[in-house]
């Protein structure tokens, strides 16, 4: 399986891999041999945080290859009047007569609760490629599914969205 990611989301993930692992990963390090040094292990909280906070970083590093490893490279690039990634659009709801501004962005930038909606998710697939004034149907599941139209689409860059934790 691939990830649709921009050369972007890649350097941005790759700033992260150098950071903790330089930065991250010997503070990690220092504090678990700090906390060590206090005594006896199987009761020392300190230690037992340390050891979490090094794990965590570890795991963030693995993953963060990963997603880099496994990327299908996309442009952010569309036609002016075409939703594409990092465009924000405005759709309407036909159902409850509702308007929401969203961002088109990849998975490791989404976050539905931000209006950042991944273009891998059901009503992100829906939006790209569609023009304003365009009614698309948004196919949740084989039994759910609902109308927008899309009302505006504006071109926006990615500049202080950030890569999703997991």
């Amino acid at each position: 399986m691939f990830n649709e990611l921009t050369e972007n989301d890649i350097k941005k993930m790759e700033q992260e891999i150098e950071y903790r692992t330089l930065v991250v990963r010997k503070e990690a390090l220092e504090d678990v041999k700090e906390a060590r040094a206090h005594g006896d292990l199987s009761e020392n909280f300190e230690y037992h945080a340390a050891k979490k906070v090094k794990n965590q970083n570890e795991s963030r590093i693995r993953y963060l290859k990963r997603m880099i490893h496994t990327a299908k490279i996309i442009s952010d690039e569309s036609a002016e009047d075409e939703a594409g990634v990092n465009n924000t659009v405005e759709i309407f709801y036909e159902d409850d007569e509702t308007t929401e501004e969203i961002k088109l962005v990849t998975t490791v930038r989404g976050d539905s609760l931000e209006g950042y909606i991944s273009i891998e998710s059901p009503l992100g697939k829906a939006i790209l490629g569609h023009k304003v004034g365009d009614r698309v149907l948004v196919e949740v599941n084989s039994s759910v599914q609902y109308y927008i139209v899309i009302r505006s689409i504006k071109n926006t860059d990615d500049t202080g969205d950030k890569i999703q934790r997991y």
